[in-house]
């Protein structure tokens, strides 16, 4: 029997398809966002992924969790390991789809879920979908995230092949595309968005009088699969509400809440009721007039809300840790060179203006 020889022709075809692979691989990492100067609440997602250690307390949503809790306090005063695994205006079918992530690699001991997220009911915009799960890692959560998340214009294939969604932005790029094309410098600490600048509570607009008070079924439905997630995994689910003043959290949606948790029990905390006892000064704690914390109250409630913490549940104190406190000196020393930095910025510029 003659040997079966393969045509001459295939060696060069597989090759050209290599390189045609390569190259579009290539210009796919090209192509993509980068968040870093610009819009760095993009960036935050993907470094979750770049943790070496466990943590005991994951926090999951908006800006309001991202912007308003300190994990590097939590350690630093209870020992207390922590990760905040949020992005901007997160969506709550999105804080499930990131637990079901986080529990591809490690189960804590508490989840923390802010419940400003419940007011959508719907997908709200592609540019915040892409800030959320185009950073997360390929798996059966990230697909469900996006299904769950999709408006009417984007399609699976666009999040399959990002290629086809930023291929128009040839136009945009820097030379930042360049720099950050296989890797990103670090925005958070341990999922953390610091600010020092000061900007008091000036006033709000009133808020708008609603139809109809009651949070969404599928909102509430995505709760629920949160709170069954916890429960078969052993987790403690902790509800709260950040201190935060906009947008408007209103009465008749913390009922909804307060009765919810009762109904479940669940812990559930509403910081904007607790601001004097956690120690908020609003003239000075926030650094957009009351949309978020900056350091300083990040720190008060981060304080406060350690405190609990570790009196209510079986927490590990890691700073007795030898490789717990190796890790977390590096990130320590981060955390206190930005601090520094920013404050450089402010009385250099008037402003902070490279975060």
């Amino acid at each position: 029997m003659k040997n079966r020889k393969f045509p001459l022709w295939l060696p060069a075809v597989l090759i050209t398809a290599a390189a045609v692979l390569a190259v579009l691989f290539f210009l796919q990492l090209l192509f993509l966002p980068k968040y870093m100067s610009d819009i760095p609440e993009g960036a935050m997602v993907a470094e979750y992924y770049e943790e070496t250690t466990d943590h005991e307390v994951v926090f999951i949503g908006d800006c309001e969790v991202y912007e308003n809790f300190s994990p590097i306090t939590l350690y630093e005063n209870y020992g207390i390991t922590s990760y905040i695994r949020g992005s901007a205006q997160q969506l709550v079918w999105q804080s499930y789809y990131l637990l079901e992530d986080t529990l591809r690699y490690e189960t804590p001991k508490v989840v923390v879920f802010n419940v400003l997220a419940l007011k959508y009911d719907e997908p709200q915009s592609e540019a915040y979908n892409r800030m959320t799960i185009d950073g997360m890692e390929w798996s059966s959560a990230k697909i469900g995230a996006i299904r769950a998340s999709m408006t009417e214009d984007e399609s699976m294939l666009d999040y399959l092949f990002p290629i086809l969604r930023y291929h128009s932005r040839w136009s945009d790029l820097t030379s930042e595309d360049v720099t950050y094309l296989f890797s990103r410098d670090k925005v958070t600490h341990n999922g953390y968005y610091m600010r020092v600048d000061v900007k008091p509570v000036d006033s709000f607009p009133e808020p708008d009088v609603l139809a109809d008070y009651t949070l969404g079924s599928n909102a509430m439905s995505y709760l629920d699969q949160m709170r069954e997630l916890c429960e078969e995994n052993d987790i403690e689910l902790v509800l709260i509400k950040s201190p935060s003043l906009y947008p408007h959290w209103y009465d008749e949606w913390d009922e909804e809440i307060i009765e919810y948790a009762r109904d479940h029990g669940l812990y559930y905390f509403n910081y904007i009721t607790l601001s004097d006892e956690v120690g908020i000064d609003y003239s000075t704690d926030t650094y957009d007039a009351g949309l978020h914390l900056n350091l300083s109250g990040a720190e008060k409630l981060s304080d406060y809300f350690g405190a609990w913490l570790s009196e209510t549940f079986d927490l590990t104190d890691y700073r007795e840790d030898e490789e717990y406190s190796a890790v977390y000196a590096e990130k320590i020393q981060f955390y206190e060179e930005m601090e520094a930095a920013q404050y450089e910025e402010l009385e250099e510029y008037g402003e902070i203006i490279s975060y």
